[in-house]
């Protein structure tokens, strides 16, 4: 199932996607769930699969706007220099333990929103990635059993302004100017995508392939970033583990590429979908 979060009549709400058209859950689920967070934490995923199953979907989704996946996360952390290529163009070593950093909701845009050049810097850089809805709270949740802990999984885009990241050892004001990240289109839910299936993940600009690479080539997997992030704070459904991005960054090419205003970015994985996001000055 792709679950989606969207405007209907400049009101928020969610819904079902299937073959470019969306079926709204909202209604359906009042008073018990007012949006995609809510009704993750209350445990409503299948009934949402059995209901969205035996309705028909009628808007059609090209027409919606949409926000992303999940509009109000309680946390979005972020995994850094988590494929070996990226941690070699960087000149940084492997570390034991994955290198954490925080996002903030209103960094983000949803597919087919604009993602903003700040006036502040000309270095915005593209990161594509896999983020991780949790579906199941807990806290010290261990590799064996954090497969069950996922709700569902979607395209990411870590977009960095590479000046203000770099200016300190402290990464947050690179990593959270207002509307660079994009996440989206949708959430696939988990029953789809086979526990620990090796996915895709090709990041094109303008057209222009720029990063690609495979999920088994992730230095900390899938179960062992839910554990350590697990271990010092409690995860809660609806929080986002964006999963690092491979090498290819614009910084680290010669000569570097930046994001500009017309350019069109795209996070495509081949188990999930494709994030499209344009790029506009601020």
């Amino acid at each position: 199932m792709k679950l989606i979060s969207f405007l209907l009549h400049g009101k928020p709400t969610f819904g079902a996607a299937t073959d470019g058209k969306v079926l709204d859950l909202g209604p359906h689920f009042a008073g018990r769930a007012a949006d995609l967070r809510a009704l993750i934490a209350a445990d409503l995923l299948q009934e949402a699969d059995s209901f969205a199953k035996s309705q028909a979907a009628t808007l059609p989704l090209s027409d919606l706007e949409l926000l992303p996946v999940i509009p109000n996360p309680g946390k979005i952390v972020c995994v850094g220099l988590n494929y070996g290529e990226h941690v070699r163009e960087t000149g940084r070593e492997v570390t034991e333990k994955p290198a954490l950093f925080l996002r903030v909701a209103d960094s983000q845009v949803a597919h087919g929103q604009d993602i903003v050049l700040p006036p502040e810097s000309g270095r915005l850089d593209y990161e594509g990635e896999i983020a991780i809805v949790i579906g199941k709270g807990g806290r010290r949740i261990s590799q064996a059993d954090a497969w069950e802990h996922i709700a569902g999984y979607a395209c990411y885009n870590d977009g960095s302004i590479r000046d203000w990241q770099t200016a300190t050892t402290q990464w947050t004001a690179g990593k959270n100017f207002w509307r660079t990240g994009g996440f989206g289109p949708w959430m696939v839910t988990r029953d789809v995508i086979a526990d620990d299936k090796v996915m895709t993940l090709v990041t094109r600009l303008n057209g222009q392939e720029m990063q690609r690479t495979t999920t088994d080539k992730m230095i900390h997997s899938i179960p062992a970033q839910i554990a350590h992030i697990s271990a010092f704070t409690p995860l809660e459904p609806g929080d986002v583990i964006v999963t690092g991005t491979p090498g290819g960054v614009g910084a680290k090419r010669n000569p570097p590429v930046w994001m500009k205003a017309g350019d069109v970015v795209e996070i495509e994985v081949d188990a999930i979908g494709v994030l499209r996001n344009g790029v506009r000055a601020e």
